[in-house]
C-alpha cells in the first residue's frame, strides 16, 4: 500500500492540461478561460446620464430657470450643443450632450411647457457617468478563471462573441458488477440499486468534466472488455467496483489485458483501500472501490484534483481548514481515515457510524475529519484538519 499522498501525486501524474477550444459566449458560463478577454472599446463609450432628468451647464442655483431645446435618450442622442440658460430633457444611460456638465435629476425640477425651474433641494453630484470610466480601452479578462454571471457580462460589454477556454476534460463512468441495476429497473433478490456513478458523474460535472455514464458492465472479461472499448476516446475512465482480489473482481486483469501501465495498487487510507490507477487505451484510469462512500471519498480525494489539473486549476490536494472537535474520539489505526461529520460554526461533530457503504450518513455529511496515521486519542476542543464536501 502506498500513502495518499503518494496515490495523489501518481493520479496527478497521469494527466496533463488540456488544449483551448472556442466556443460562443453563450455556451461559455462555467469554463475556464484559455486566454485574455481584451476590450475593443470603452464602457461607457461616450460620457452619459446616471439618472433622469435634465442636462445643464455652468452654475446652477435654485429657482434658475432653463428652456428646454432638445430630447436625448438611450440609443437616440441630442445632436445639439447645451449653452447657458439651455437644457436638455436626459434619460439614464443617453448620451451626455455637447457642453453639458451636469444633469439636474427630474425630481428636483418642475417644468411647464418647455421651461424649467430649478428647486432649492439640489443635490450636489453631477450625475453623469464619464466615458471610460467602467473600463478603458484594452482592458482585459485575464485567463485562468471560471467564467461567472458576471464575468461573462464584463465579457460581452467588452466586445467579446465567443471565448477561447479550456477543454473540458472526458470522464467515462463504469460501474461494474453482476448485483448492480439501473435505478427505476426491479432488482432481483440478490442484487442493488447502483448510486455511484450518479454521485460521481454529478461530482465531475460540477468541476468541469464532460461525462459519459456508460452501461453497467457485468463481472466477465468478455462483457468488461467491451465496456473499456466504449470508454475510448476519454481522458479519464473511471470504474467502480471489482478492484478488489476476490474471485469476481476482474477489472484490475482485464486492464492488464488491455495494455494497462499500472501506477498503483491499494491505498493505505480508510475508505477507499482497494484503489488502483494507471493508464489504459491511452486514458488515465482510477478504478475505485464499489462501496458507495468509499468510491465518492475518493472521488473527492483524488479525482476532482486531477480535473483541476486538466482545467489549468492548479495541482493541489483538496484543500483543508482546521475545526475545534465537539466530542471526544478515540485512537486512529494504520490507515489515514476519512471520517464523515457536520460542521457548524466552528467545530466538528464526527457520525458515530462509518461503515463505508452508509449513504444516509454521507448524505448528513458537509465535510470530512482527515485522522492522520496512528494518530492518538483526541478530547473536544482539539483542533482537527476538515476538507469541505
Amino acid at each position: 500500500m502506498i500513502s495518499v499522498t503518494e496515490a495523489q501525486t501518481r493520479l496527478l501524474a497521469l494527466v496533463s492540461p488540456l488544449p483551448s477550444e472556442t466556443v460562443p459566449l453563450r455556451k461559455a458560463a462555467g469554463r475556464i478561460l484559455a486566454s485574455p478577454v481584451i476590450a475593443t472599446r470603452p464602457q461607457p463609450p461616450f460620457a452619459a446620464s446616471a439618472m433622469d432628468g435634465y442636462a445643464v451647464c455652468g452654475k446652477v442655483a435654485a429657482g434658475a430657470t432653463f428652456t428646454v431645446i432638445a430630447e436625448s435618450a438611450a440609443g437616440r442622442r441630442a445632436d445639439v450643443r447645451v449653452s447657458t440658460g439651455e437644457a436638455v430633457r436626459i434619460f439614464t444611460g443617453a448620451p451626455l450632450p455637447e457642453g453639458a456638465d451636469r444633469v439636474i435629476i427630474q425630481e428636483d425640477v418642475s417644468r411647464s411647457g418647455d421651461v424649467i425651474t430649478l428647486g432649492d433641494r439640489l443635490d450636489r453630484g453631477t450625475n453623469i457617468r464619464p466615458a471610460g470610466g467602467d473600463f478603458a480601452v484594452d482592458a482585459r479578462i485575464e485567463p485562468g478563471q471560471v467564467l461567472t454571471p458576471n464575468l461573462l457580462a464584463l465579457a460581452a460589454s467588452m466586445g467579446a462573441a465567443a471565448l477561447e477556454v479550456v477543454r473540458r476534460p472526458v470522464v467515462a463512468v463504469m460501474a461494474t458488477g453482476d448485483e448492480l441495476v439501473m435505478p427505476g429497473e426491479t432488482p432481483g433478490p440478490d442484487q442493488i440499486i447502483a448510486s455511484n456513478s450518479f454521485a460521481l458523474t454529478a461530482m465531475f460535472e460540477a468541476a468541469g468534466a464532460d461525462c459519459r455514464l456508460l452501461p453497467i458492465a457485468r463481472d466477465t472479461r468478455d462483457n468488461l472488455t467491451e465496456a473499456f472499448h466504449l470508454a475510448r476516446g476519454a481522458d479519464i475512465v473511471i470504474t467502480t467496483g471489482g478492484a478488489s482480489v476476490g474471485d469476481h473482481d476482474l477489472v484490475g486483469d482485464v486492464a492488464a489485458d488491455l495494455g494497462m501501465e499500472r501506477a498503483f495498487y491499494k491505498v493505505a487510507m480508510r475508505p477507499g483501500k482497494p484503489l488502483m490507477a494507471g493508464r489504459v487505451l491511452d486514458m488515465a484510469m482510477a478504478g475505485l472501490p464499489g462501496n458507495s462512500v468509499s468510491s465518492i471519498i475518493c472521488g473527492h480525494i483524488f479525482i476532482l484534483p486531477m480535473l483541476r489539473k486538466m482545467l489549468h486549476l492548479g495541482e493541489a490536494p483538496p484543500p483543508r481548514r482546521n475545526l475545534a472537535l465537539a466530542h471526544d474520539l478515540p485512537a486512529n489505526g494504520p490507515r489515514e481515515h476519512y471520517m464523515r461529520g457536520r460542521a457548524t460554526g466552528g467545530s466538528v461533530e464526527v457520525f458515530d457510524r462509518q461503515d463505508s457503504s452508509l449513504l444516509s450518513v454521507l448524505a448528513e455529511a458537509n465535510v470530512l475529519v482527515v485522522r492522520p496515521v496512528d494518530d492518538g486519542p483526541r478530547s473536544a476542543g482539539d483542533v482537527v484538519e476538515v476538507i469541505d464536501l
